[in-house]
């Protein structure tokens, strides 16, 4: 049996579950660079009868899944994972699997949201370079306490980013699509409609499930209605953002800027236009890249492959 590890960027699945204990013959490859293509990734997986998807940095459409004859269980990452045709997967006859990530895996989502968040207000990028180049002080910081942070989701996540902003003294108010009273309630904010929540906020945040009544829920009506020197955050999806609008936006400094750590391609090419904003703050979609989230994917995963080759049930994937 065959086994591909995708996406592997820091070269650490190898070492991150007990692969050696499945059984005698099974070769396992990681592959540390993302395969570009849907021909270049047919090539790469015709031999393979277990594929192992690392969240959604690999997609798998009906058109993938139909020119791999071989391939009989996709295991991912994570309990949802929007870029597998699932039901191309089970028309074929492919197993799909998901695996739940660590205690904090939410947490650390929440702490990469607030990193942005902080690097934008105090300038730590533009600060840290100046200093590098003998500059004292070219930007003014900003204080979060008095300010608005407007939350696109209020769910498990958007919650635990409420309580922060709370502590920090900022007023917070929330939208999402199915956000009711009583939960924005519970969570000690306001509750807004989306026109509010975007020309209010100076600093709004994403933490939304992308999905089609989702996907560019931020475009140009909902940034053109921001504060000029108000931030966007996405540590969720960018799907959720309309990438022209977003470009339009900052490259016009229409809003403040924005902190990003997820993109429309990833890895993101040094070519891409962001790289050369100096308002914006970008991260390699860090959210839930901890050491204790991959040992309990691929742990998970491992599990899953085990529980296959015996007939036994898998942990479902969510679509």
């Amino acid at each position: 049996m065959r086994i591909a590890l995708l996406d592997d960027y820091q070269q650490l699945a190898m070492g991150m579950a007990d692969w050696a204990s499945l059984p005698e013959g099974t070769v396992v490859h990681a592959f540390n660079k993302a395969i570009a293509g849907e021909d270049e990734l047919v090539n790469a997986l015709q031999d393979v009868d277990v594929v192992v998807a690392m969240r959604e940095r690999t997609a798998f459409p009906a058109s993938v899944i139909a020119r791999l004859p071989r391939l009989r269980l996709l295991a991912s990452t994570g309990l949802r994972n929007a870029a597998i045709d699932v039901p191309a997967c089970l028309r074929q006859g492919v197993v799909v699997c998901g695996a739940k990530g660590a205690r904090h895996g939410l947490a650390a989502t929440a702490e990469t949201a607030w990193a942005l968040i902080l690097a934008l207000h105090k300038r730590l990028p533009g600060s840290d370079q100046a200093l590098r180049e003998g500059i004292w002080q070219p930007q003014l910081a900003l204080a979060l306490e008095g300010r608005v942070l407007g939350l696109a989701g209020l769910g498990n996540i958007g919650q635990r980013m409420a309580r922060i902003g709370q502590a920090f003294g900022m007023e917070v108010i929330a939208w999402s699509p199915n956000l009711t009273v009583e939960r924005a309630q519970q969570a000690g904010v306001r509750m807004v409609g989306k026109t509010e929540l975007f020309g209010q906020s100076d600093v709004v945040s994403l933490h939304l499930v992308l999905s089609p009544s989702t996907a560019n829920v931020v475009a140009h009506a909902e940034l053109s209605a921001m504060k000029p020197g108000a931030f966007l955050v996405n540590t969720s999806r960018a799907g959720l953002v309309d990438e022209a609008a977003l470009m339009d936006a900052l490259q016009n400094r229409r809003i403040g800027g924005a902190g990003l750590d997820v993109f429309w391609q990833e890895p993101l090419p040094a070519s891409h236009a962001l790289c050369r904003l100096d308002n914006v703050v970008l991260t390699p979609h860090l959210g839930y890249v901890t050491p204790e989230n991959l040992a309990a994917f691929y742990g998970g995963v491992l599990n899953n492959i085990k529980a296959w080759i015996q007939g036994l049930p898998v942990t479902p994937l969510s679509y």
